[in-house]
């Protein structure tokens, strides 16, 4: 089983999603912005991704500015925080598979965990 945390409006995670679906196998979509992964979850994901919370954000997104995401004094457990708050933050897509985790950041990083 292959999951995606997927935002349909990213062309990204739209050509990711293509190319898990030509690759045959089932894939289970959350679209996390409507369902969220929770603290926990996100911790998980952080660690499959071998990547800290500060490196999972989308600094490009307003959230980032209005909440002052940028502090340096800010720990993991609060940049996770504020991603559950406004999932628009984490950086998509996500790919889960085997027991790891890769972002489709290009699209064609998914296979290494297929």
């Amino acid at each position: 089983m292959v999951r995606i945390y997927h935002n349909n409006r990213c062309s990204k995670s739209r050509a990711t999603l293509a190319l898990l679906e030509e690759h045959g196998g089932e894939v289970e979509v959350v679209n996390y912005l409507d369902t969220p992964p929770s603290a926990a979850e996100l911790a998980v994901l952080l660690k499959q991704l071998g990547m800290t919370a500060r490196e999972l954000l989308r600094t490009g997104e307003a959230e980032y500015q209005s909440l002052g995401l940028d502090d340096p004094a800010l720990d993991d457990a609060a940049l996770i925080a504020a991603m559950v708050a406004h999932p628009k933050l984490i950086e998509r897509p996500i790919v889960v598979a085997n027991g790891k985790a890769v972002l489709g950041r290009p699209p064609e990083a998914v296979l290494a965990i297929l």
